[in-house]
């Protein structure tokens, strides 16, 4: 057995959502550079284009495409775009996500917020989970990686729609396990702790990092590059007997914003 070979995706098709920046951009290069075709999918199509671009700026094979996965037709159009220019779809990862950052005062958030919030982290994975996944059959290979949260596991205040949403997740994906696995379909989560995106650096402080570092053994926060590598591990042949499980990424520790 060779080491390298259990992480080439060569030949393989992947789809990623919410890649135009941040830790989906990080997950769609990497890919990428293990040998998959990627689908760069985002909100913003200029975004998209960019990774797309910058992929194939070094030798790898990517493209664009603008998907609201808040919209039920724009996440048909995705698999129906993935299958149209790459032939399948083998690999799916559900990166696309919203709300959290210690924003969510319960006496201020309405129903609209919190069916909005589910539909995004919740119910958008599943349906592309379940479009998905017939090509993934057909073709012989099929990993699907849900990106979850430290939150999902951490109690926090204003907090309590984004963490039960991405524990919804969870469950959803270790369930779906059981659904899609006599499929050949691999279905995981990666959790990432406080990683260094434009999102943290919104609301990251000096006092608020030392906070986080001080229930961080390993004393840094994440990098986009720690949370992808823990995605190709799921999306490749490495992990062929491992499925229903969440790998939290997070430093050996626990980061919170309290």
């Amino acid at each position: 057995m060779e080491v390298e070979s259990m992480f080439d995706l060569s030949g393989k098709v992947a789809v990623v959502t919410g890649a135009g920046d941040g830790i989906g951009k990080g997950v769609a290069r990497i890919l990428a550079a293990a040998g998959a075709r990627v689908v760069v999918s985002d909100i913003d199509a200029y975004k998209a284009r960019a990774v797309a671009e910058s992929i194939g700026a070094f030798g790898g094979s990517a493209a664009a495409t603008a998907c609201n996965v808040l919209v039920d037709a724009d996440l048909e159009a995705l698999i129906e775009f993935a299958v149209s220019t790459f032939g399948t779809v083998n690999i799916l990862v559900n990166n696309a996500g919203m709300g959290g950052g210690g924003r969510e005062n319960p006496f201020e958030v309405d129903r609209s917020y919190v069916e909005k919030i589910y539909a995004i982290n919740v119910f958008a994975p599943w349906a592309l989970c379940r479009l998905a996944a017939p090509y993934m059959q057909k073709s012989g290979y099929g990993s699907i990686v849900n990106i979850t949260s430290m939150s999902s596991v951490n109690s926090e205040a204003s907090m309590a729609i984004y963490a039960s949403s991405k524990a919804a997740l969870n469950h959803m994906a270790s369930n779906l396990a059981y659904d899609y696995g006599p499929m050949g379909i691999r279905v995981n989560s990666v959790g990432p702790g406080a990683t260094r995106t434009h999102a943290l650096a919104s609301i990251l402080s000096p006092e608020l990092e030392a906070r986080m570092l001080s229930g961080t053994p390993l004393k840094r926060l994440g990098e986009v590059g720690d949370i992808a590598m823990a995605v190709l591990f799921f999306a490749a042949p490495a992990s062929s007997w491992v499925s229903g499980q969440v790998l939290m990424v997070n430093g050996g520790g626990t980061q919170t914003l309290g």
